[in-house]
């Protein structure tokens, strides 16, 4: 987002009333949670399509340690 953007948004965040800041700022938060949860969920779809095409290692974290000073 640019700086300008933001400025205008908070600029008229500070315009509103008290009652209309507390709907704006949980509207913000429950916008923000479903990106955050969309993200998740993308995530996931490939974290399962990596484990079905058996990409993803499994072991311990002396393992991890191994394949990381390999690497």
């Amino acid at each position: 987002m640019r700086t300008e953007t933001l400025n205008i948004v908070i600029d008229n965040f500070n315009a509103l009333l008290p009652d209309e800041k507390e709907l704006a700022v949980d509207i913000f938060k429950k916008s923000y949670a479903e990106e955050r949860r969309e993200a998740i969920f993308k995530t996931a779809q490939k974290v399962t399509i990596n484990a079905h095409k058996g990409r993803v290692k499994q072991g311990n974290i002396n393992d991890l340690y191994n394949d990381l000073e390999n690497d």
